[in-house]
């Protein structure tokens, strides 16, 4: 078979991609530029210095009663990013959930404790407050609406210079993840990174365009084998910083939910597992069930499935699903809620 133009000129990026890797490492570890570089060269080894180095390590062990232990663990280990002006540090959602303590640790090793300022499930952005100050540069902010395929940008996680990497973006498209999430325009890069979780995205500027959330099998093109990570676009942050910093979440993103994780299977809506105690479950949905159509409408995609359950009302509207259980089909009826509510959190001292 061919190779498309798409994946040759992958290819060639992918080939690139270890000179400029090194490259990258180099300027990370460098405490400024070599002598007699242009100043345009000096200020761009420092902008990715100072981009580097406002990420930190983010340890965080979850309350002993916590829901999420059994999908996430009880102790998460991942990156944040400094971002101004706010003082706070900004990490992927999952993280944090269900936090009974928190540490944020710099590239120089200065950790400080810090709480959960935020968490909004419709991005999966989180915010952690320091209880002091980190003493390291906030990152600036670019634009993922300019990141396009084949751009290469830098990928750092926390931990200082041997985390730095470059990757290709390999594509953005819309992500529908299992655990009733979706993200328009999600950026996709390769090769993959296992330390995922909470890295900046930066590009050449030394501006942050995205945050880390998955590692995936498909970067490229859904169900063709490539792996790599996917990236929350920045863009997504910026209109709701503010609420988030007031409030601890945005209110356009308190939604209905149902406690399934679910995946696309021959254009049927296939249960993986049910949250434990969740709306799904007390509704008698289990794993292995087939969503057939919700409210009378049939449903082939998670993100269709999605967006009907987010415009059927308010959490507690009651949703209704038929439901192929086995050689049965089933009406189930199932009261929606705030998963903000039936997560737990941190007793109030």
């Amino acid at each position: 078979m061919e190779s498309s133009p798409r994946r040759t000129a992958l290819r060639g990026a992918l080939v690139s991609l270890l000179v400029l890797a090194a490259a990258s490492l180099a300027c990370a570890a460098a405490p400024k530029a070599a002598p007699g570089a242009p100043k345009d060269a000096t200020a761009g080894y420092q902008n990715l210095v100072d981009a580097a180095n406002a990420v930190v390590t983010v340890n965080m062990k979850a309350l002993p009663n916590a829901r999420s232990i059994a999908t996430l663990g009880e102790a998460r280990t991942g990156s944040g990013v400094a971002i101004a002006p706010s003082g706070l540090v900004l990490t992927i959602g999952y993280l944090i959930l269900e936090a009974d303590s928190v540490e944020i640790t710099t590239n120089s090793g200065h950790t400080v404790p810090a709480t959960v300022a935020a968490y909004d499930h419709a991005t999966g952005f989180g915010l952690l407050r320091p209880v002091a100050a980190l003493g390291v540069k906030p990152i600036r902010m670019g634009s993922s609406r300019s990141v396009g395929e084949l751009d290469q940008l830098m990928i750092v996680a926390g931990g200082g210079e041997d985390s730095v990497s470059v990757a290709t973006v390999v594509s953005r498209r819309l992500f529908a993840g299992y655990w009733e999430y979706l993200v328009d325009s999600a950026i996709f890069t390769s090769p993959p990174r296992a330390d995922h979780s909470g890295a900046a995205l930066i590009n050449r500027d030394g501006e942050l365009v995205g945050i880390g959330s998955l590692l995936v099998m498909d970067a490229m093109t859904p169900g063709e084998r490539l792996p790599g990570n996917m990236f929350v676009p920045i863009d997504l942050l910026k209109p709701i910083l503010d609420e988030l910093i007031a409030t601890g979440r945005q209110k356009a993103g308190i939604r209905p939910w149902l406690g399934l994780s679910s995946l696309e299977e021959d254009g049927r809506i296939k249960v993986l597992r049910v949250t434990e105690g969740g709306p799904a479950e007390e509704a008698g949905i289990g794993a292995g069930d087939i969503i057939l159509t919700m409210s009378g409408q049939k449903v082939e995609k998670l993100e269709d499935f999605y967006r009907r359950l987010w415009s059927a009302g308010a959490p507690g509207v009651d949703v209704n699903l038929k439901v192929l259980h086995g050689t049965d089909i089933r009406d189930v009826k199932v009261h929606s809620i705030d998963r903000l509510e039936f997560i737990r959190k941190r007793p109030m001292i």
